[in-house]
């Protein structure tokens, strides 16, 4: 499920990176959009939800960076 090039995945590279929340799951952990693919993050350290922007580093979310779209929500 992970986007991967070479030995560095997207959310696991040496920089924060701005993904979507796809979906969460149980044990504080979400599907995340990175424009490259889905990948599965934790976010455990945020209060993020379906739709949020959150910025992650090393697989873990560090902070909600923008909120979901109203206009997009069902």
């Amino acid at each position: 499920m992970s986007e991967c090039y070479g030995d560095v995945c997207i959310t696991c590279s040496d920089t924060a990176v701005q993904v979507t929340v796809v979906r969460l799951l149980e044990d504080e952990m979400a599907v995340v959009d990175t424009g490259a693919g889905e990948e599965t993050v934790s976010v455990a350290l945020v209060s993020a939800g379906v739709g949020d922007t959150i910025l992650v580093h090393a697989r873990e979310a560090i902070a909600v960076v923008g909120p979901a779209d109203p206009e997009c929500q069902p």
